[in-house]
């Protein structure tokens, strides 16, 4: 149980992610937010993209604890746990990538790797 709360928490911070990115990055706070500065309209397009990156993993990881709950956990499972392995696994490249975004790094990876290691408890 725990692993499936952790991982549907890891999955709503990356559909906050998804809005923040995709729907809402071209107003200044968001970009001071995510970057601490404001951008040219470049960086738009790869924002836009990364955003419905972040959507998908959301939606592996919630849809695979959704699975689990409706008799099909076989594949639920693998797919929830592959989910927060990505995510977790992104939080760690992010943190490698610039120190600086150790906040965001934690949001992304700790609740999937609590929900890792729940399961594999």
């Amino acid at each position: 149980m725990i692993s499936q709360i952790f991982a549907v928490v890891a999955g709503l911070f990356h559909v906050w992610a998804f809005l923040l990115e995709s729907l809402l990055f071209r107003r200044p706070a968001v970009q001071r937010l995510f970057l601490g500065r404001t951008v040219s309209s470049d960086v738009y397009l790869w924002a836009f993209n990364q955003g419905f990156y972040n959507l998908f993993l959301a939606a592996g990881a919630i849809g695979g604890v959704i699975a689990a709950h409706t008799g099909h956990a076989g594949a639920g499972r693998p797919v929830t746990l592959f989910a927060c392995a990505a995510m977790m696994g992104a939080g760690i490249v992010l943190v490698v990538s610039d120190r600086k975004l150790w906040r965001g790094a934690l949001g992304q990876a700790v609740p999937p790797l609590v929900a890792l290691l729940a399961a594999t408890a």
